[in-house]
């Protein structure tokens, strides 16, 4: 694990170097989701091509903008006509990636948070000839359901730097609240923290329903006194997470995974220790890069190692440089 983790970072560096010296992105208004982007003319002129990006993003996350801008930026660049769509049923996710191959489209990104919903519809996509790369989630079985790169963070390192955090600073009994019970990345993220954490207890909420999430959480405090620090998987989870401990008069700290302006400030002010961010921005932007790159010269990054894209540990004593680019939905 740890030889491969280095491989795959070091492709990560040269591809940043790589992403520093060609990036130019143009503005313009984004699409809504399963819509078509690329109205926008990019530098390249290359013949277009159309990429089929596909997430389990769920309603109401924002997360999902970041990676989606991300790729639009690389669509705009490289002369791509982008579609995005996304839902958080992994059967309904494989059906979106079924329509794509209907399109006959020259490329498909896709989050494997649920493999087991994508593994049969993936393989028929690369049998028809269609390159696919993954992202996000799913990065131990991309490359065996054909996929030719990934571009994310190992969610069980990066659940290891979040406990090694938290051992740090003291923690003993740290709630890691789930907000997609089966999602792989989330389960890992957890097991990674109780890894370096023993005493690590885990909570599922319910992502879709904030108000589930908020009582669910004043619950388990309120029964478990001697809980320390609650870990939020997103953003949105942990600025609520921050005011339930508020409310409850819990001294547990507060930390987290990914970022949103919201959570940059929180994270400034001293509300949230830290956060573990994956810099989903990169995701979107390499994933459709990427595959352009395959395109116009059958490049194929990464050589069968996961790029890593994060983890990326943000702290109070970096938090106000990232702030800006979280205002600006690049973080």
């Amino acid at each position: 694990m740890k030889k491969s983790f280095r491989k795959a970072a070091f492709a990560g560096l040269a591809l940043a170097g790589a992403f520093a010296l060609a990036a130019c992105s143009s503005g313009g208004g984004r699409p809504d989701a399963a819509s078509t982007s690329g109205g926008n003319a990019g530098t390249a002129n290359t013949p277009k091509i159309t990429v089929a990006l596909i997430t389990h993003a769920a309603a109401g996350d924002t997360f999902w903008d970041i990676v989606r801008k991300g790729a639009e930026d690389a669509a705009a660049k490289d002369n791509v006509n982008l579609v995005y769509s996304g839902d958080a049923d992994g059967g309904r996710q494989a059906q979106l990636v079924q329509q794509a191959i209907d399109q006959k489209v020259d490329g498909i990104a896709v989050t494997l948070a649920k493999p087991d919903a994508l593994q049969s519809v993936v393989e028929k996509a690369t049998a028809a000839g269609i390159p696919v790369v993954a992202l996000n989630a799913g990065s131990e079985q991309a490359f065996q359901m054909g996929a030719t790169a990934y571009f994310g963070q190992e969610e069980l390192i990066a659940g290891e730097a979040a406990g090694d955090r938290l051992a740090q600073d003291g923690v003993k009994h740290p709630i890691c609240m789930i907000q997609e019970q089966g999602h792989v990345g989330l389960e890992a993220r957890c097991q990674g923290i109780k890894n370096k954490v023993p005493g690590t207890e885990i909570l599922y909420v319910t992502g879709t329903d904030m108000t589930q999430v908020t009582s669910t959480l004043t619950a388990k405090l309120q029964s478990t006194p001697d809980a320390d620090a609650v870990m939020g998987l997103g953003a949105p989870f942990t600025v609520a997470a921050v005011g339930v401990v508020e409310q409850t008069g819990s001294k547990a700290r507060v930390g987290s995974f990914d970022m949103n302006p919201e959570l940059a400030q929180m994270i400034v002010d001293g509300k949230v220790e830290f956060t573990v961010d994956q810099q989903p921005y990169l995701q979107g932007y390499l994933s459709v890069d990427s595959l352009w790159l395959n395109k116009n010269g059958g490049f194929k990054l990464g050589g069968g190692q996961p790029v890593l894209t994060g983890p990326s540990i943000v702290d109070k004593t970096n938090a106000a440089a990232v702030l800006d680019s979280a205002k600006q939905g690049i973080r």
